[in-house]
């Protein structure tokens, strides 16, 4: 593991939370578990035992104060700073560059900062079966066992036992999120694990396999590498793609890319009804998310968050998700939480980025 680099993606607004999570002061940097930690720090933490100081954040110009702030330890050539969302091609394609600069036997393993991981251990032990395979020159992700036919997430249809890896199967297809009825068909199969987004390769391979596909980027992000003082001048030429669909997808269907079954209990913290799941309900069914005394619940469930100093109180009703914040107020169900999303879209398009 000497080699090996976590890398952490940490960019989006994670709208679905809205209003605790923004484009000024996205999920990342909440502690949304009630750890006391944000989910970034919660991220480095897990990958600290692989990578002791190896550890490399991409994040946009908004965030990187508050990046710098919640991770001190972090050296500053260690947090790199993309001027504008380019989508995650791009900036872990960056990483992977400045780190094959900086070590041609360099792997990395991205991991999201928004994520909430059960088991560190479990993963752990993944990521060492990951960085095994990398070494054979695949590009490695974990898949992660699904427990209901979810339509919220991709999946990736395993194979067989990948050559020189004791654990890693060949991962034969990704496919994108689909309906109840194909999610309940995957979860039935046993042959489908939901696509968290986490890879682990070699950054030279990553390049590579990079430069099949889009040669012009793997090019531009090379030699961003080499000369880091032209990153404003050519970031925003750089093509606007997602690491699935930029290398991922076509790797697989060229033979190329491994799974690693991971059993840990995962969630990307994707909504209200996913945060949810995250907190410990009390007596009466209701999950509370900051100051409990600043809660009064009465016959009612569902979540309240409260983060405004005021007192939040709920008499009588079921399924309720209440999020109070000094400058803006949500009240909506678990059953329309997915909606959220469209209500930030509509406070942009009245002239209220303020609030978004």
């Amino acid at each position: 593991m000497d080699h090996f680099w976590g890398v952490i993606p940490a960019g989006g607004a994670g709208t679905r939370l809205w209003p605790l999570s923004r484009r000024t002061s996205p999920k990342f940097l909440h502690d949304l578990t009630g750890s006391g930690r944000s989910l970034l720090q919660d991220t480095a933490a897990r990958l600290e035992p692989l990578t002791a100081e190896r550890l490399m954040v991409v994040t946009g110009v908004r965030h990187a104060a508050a990046v710098r702030e919640q991770l001190p330890h972090l050296p500053a050539d260690q947090v790199l700073v993309e001027p504008t969302p380019r989508d995650s091609m791009p900036a872990i394609g960056l990483a992977a560059a400045v780190l094959e600069a900086r070590d041609p036997d360099a792997v990395i393993g991205s991991f999201a900062a928004d994520h909430v991981i059960g088991d560190p251990a479990a993963f752990q032990e993944c990521v060492r079966e990951a960085v095994a395979a990398a070494a054979t020159g695949a590009l490695v992700t974990l898949g992660i066992t699904p427990t209901y036919p979810a339509t919220g997430f991709g999946y990736i249809k395993v194979g067989d036992p990948w050559p020189g890896a004791r654990l890693a199967r060949q991962a034969t297809e990704f496919v994108e999120k689909p309906d109840r009825e194909t999610a309940q068909s995957y979860l039935d199969s046993g042959a489908y694990r939901w696509n968290a987004g986490m890879f682990v390769v070699r950054a030279a391979t990553l390049l590579d396999l990079l430069g099949r596909w889009h040669p012009e980027l793997a090019d531009a992000l090379r030699q961003l590498a080499a000369e880091p003082a032209t990153l404003d001048q050519v970031w925003p030429s750089l093509t606007k793609i997602a690491i699935d669909h930029a290398v991922a997808e076509p790797a697989a269907s060229a033979g190329r890319v491994a799974v690693v079954p991971a059993d840990f209990p995962w969630d990307d913290v994707g909504d209200f009804a996913s945060l949810m799941s995250l907190l410990e309900a009390d007596d009466g069914g209701l999950h509370v998310l900051g100051p409990r005394d600043q809660v009064v619940s009465v016959g009612s469930t569902g979540l309240v968050a409260a983060h405004s100093g005021r007192t939040v109180v709920t008499l009588g009703v079921d399924d309720i998700v209440v999020v109070d914040t000094p400058d803006a107020l949500l009240v909506t169900t678990r059953e329309r939480v997915q909606d959220v999303k469209g209500i930030v879209e509509t406070l942009q398009q009245s002239g209220r980025e303020d609030l978004t």
